[in-house]
This record gives C-alpha cells, structure tokens and sequence, in this order.
C-alpha cells in the first residue's frame, strides 16, 4: 500500500503530493470479529491535517471540507470518489468498500486547527467525498468529537449523508444550530428498493433515510434532501420520478435537488460492470449517453431537472425563500458551459 503517494487533501489535489499525509510507521491497521464488520479492513492513522481546501479547479460550491473517512461501505456502485483509493495502490471497487482509512486523531486535529489565527472560521461541508455516518462510524464516533469543536468555536458547517446514524449526534446538531449555521442534507437518489438493494447494498433503505428527514425537522433542523443520483433508465421513469419526489415532500424536507448519475474514472468501470451483470441490455444505451465523458448530456439533465422541478411544485413545494436553512448545493458538472442549466433547489412552500 503506497501510503507516501497518498495526495494531500489540502493541496492544490493535481497529484501525489510532494509529501505524505501521514508516515507510514503512524498506520495501524484492524479487523473486528463482528458481522456488521466481517470482511472489512481499517487503517487506522493520524492526520497531518484534517480541514481541506478543494481545489481551485472544483466546480463545488465550498471551499474547506473535513474527512474523517476515505474509502466507504455504503458500497455505492457509483461513488465518484472510488478513484481516490488509487492513489492508495487499493483496488477502486471491492478495496474501496472494504479498505477502511480512519483518521482517528480528526477531533482533537480539528480543534486545534479551528482554533489557530490563521482559520478565519469560513464554512466547512461534511460528506462530500465519502459518507461520514457509514458504519465505521458507530465504532470510531469521530463524528461528536467533531460536531463538538465546530459548535464550541461557533464554526458554520454542513452535512451531507446517507446514514441514519446522524441521529445519534441529534443533540449536538440542535446545540450548534443555536450558535452558528448548519445545515443539513439526506441522499436519496430514488425509493425503489429491488435497485436499493443491488445500487447501494451498504446502505439504510430510502425510507429509512426519509425518517431522518422527519426527526431533525420536528428537533427544528431544516433537512434538505439531494435526490442523487437520478440512474439513466433504470430510475428516471416519470412515475419512478414522481414517486420520489413524492415521498420526499412527504418526509418534509426543505429542499430537493436532482442531480444526474456522472461516471468518474474508477466509478465507471466498477458501475459499468455492475451494470453488464444486473442489467446487461443497458450497457450499449450508457455507451452513447456517456459517450463525450464523465456527465450526461445537456439535453438529458434539463429534462431531468425540469420533471423534478414540476413534481416538487405539485406536492408543495417550491423555490427557495429568504430566512431558510442553507444547503449544500449540487455541483455544476465540469466541462459544461454556461448553458448548462444549473440544479434547482426546491423548499417546501
């Protein structure tokens, strides 16, 4: 494992760095006999760093990240941050899901770093690279320690997860919303559970997302909820659509934003072999939507931002009003120009 070529997330992220994040004599690596663990490997390590600049080249709509994690077992067929186990020597599917870092020393590091004269005390989102409430996360309980310095330094942050266990840090969500802006984001692409099953098998079903929803707004945290990714043919049929949105509005979210499937280098060719053996009549039609790269046509996403976007209008829901919640909004794809239209962010009127 080449954990000196391991890219620093700090750095301007154009290539291995020119020193590691961590030495490599400060890795140790664990199993745990236990079944929601079985099969998984965790490389435990201490951070250099903990709060990461995104490059300047990013078309996301933050500046400073923090990852506990990297790699992730939710085990999305589609994760777009597959690509960065690479830089590990690890394998970009099965490595990914199982090859656990941990960066064990992220509370304390953050701390430290919030409290330094240089931090200017900008935003800093959450779950953006690999899912911080993953089930690594029930052992290790990074997570507290984090939302605690956040909310002792009045520090504006933003969580975007799949996992229920968010409500488990219920409490320190209210008490940092007192003090500073949080804000709060559930992934749920889509509510069919037979693809459930097969597109995010390490994962809490969607409705089991949607409750979360449903808690942090009766504890008056705003919860939006980014429907990603909507999956070419086999999730973007109007009633499929519909049904999403649906239950979305049910849940009480705040905000919905669709966002279309993108094949990153190492998502594709896992994706893509997931889909020649789930559903292999597929694979020539991916071929040619994908054909020009990572991200769908034009054409394809407006179509898909437009059914959201009148969905969400028939079940209540509307634009975005001044004095709500803020959210993390959806990245605009590389590589498309200023036609592109951007993913609308609907609230509940």
């Amino acid at each position: 494992m080449r954990w000196e070529n391991l890219t620093v997330e700090s750095g301007s992220g154009s290539g291995p760095a020119d020193a590691a994040l961590f030495g490599a004599d400060a890795v140790t690596t664990r199993t745990f006999d236990s079944p929601e663990f079985r099969g998984i490997t965790f490389h435990e390590i201490r951070a250099r760093s903990i709060i990461n600049r995104v490059p300047g080249a990013s078309r996301m709509p933050f500046e400073w990240t923090v990852n506990p994690y990297r790699g992730c077992t939710h085990a999305c067929v589609y994760c777009f941050a597959r690509k960065t186990h690479s830089y590990l020597d690890l394998d970009t599917g099965l490595g990914f899901d199982s090859q656990i870092v941990v960066k064990v020393n992220a509370p304390e590091l953050l701390r430290r770093q919030l409290g330094s004269r240089r931090w200017l005390g900008e935003h800093i989102a959450m779950g953006t690279n690999v899912d911080c409430y993953q089930r690594a996360e029930g052992r290790y309980r990074l997570m507290p320690g984090i939302l605690t310095a956040l909310r002792d330094h009045a520090n504006p942050f933003s969580i975007l997860t799949k996992g229920t266990l968010i409500l488990r840090d219920l409490d320190l969500l209210v008490e940092a919303s007192q003090v500073t802006d949080v804000g709060v984001s559930v992934s749920v692409g889509f509510t069919d559970p037979d693809l459930w099953r097969t597109v995010e098998p390490g994962t809490p079903a969607p409705e089991r997302r949607l409750d979360v929803v449903r808690a942090l707004g009766e504890h008056g945290i705003g919860c939006g909820v980014l429907m990603a990714p909507v999956l070419p043919f086999l999730s973007d049929d109007p009633a499929q659509l519909r049904a999403t949105v649906r239950a979305i509005a049910a849940s009480g979210a705040t905000s919905v934003t669709p966002l279309v499937l993108h094949l990153q280098p190492g998502a594709r060719e896992w994706y893509m072999a997931w889909l020649g053996h789930h559903h292999p009549h597929l694979v020539h039609r991916y071929e040619r939507l994908y054909a020009e790269g990572a991200y769908a046509p034009k054409w394809y996403q407006r179509r898909v931002t437009r059914q959201v976007h009148d969905l969400a209008q028939e079940y209540g829901m509307g634009p975005t009003r001044a004095g709500m919640p803020r959210r993390i909004p959806a990245p605009v794809p590389a590589g498309h120009g200023a036609e592109t239209p951007e993913p609308v962010q609907l609230t509940l009127l």
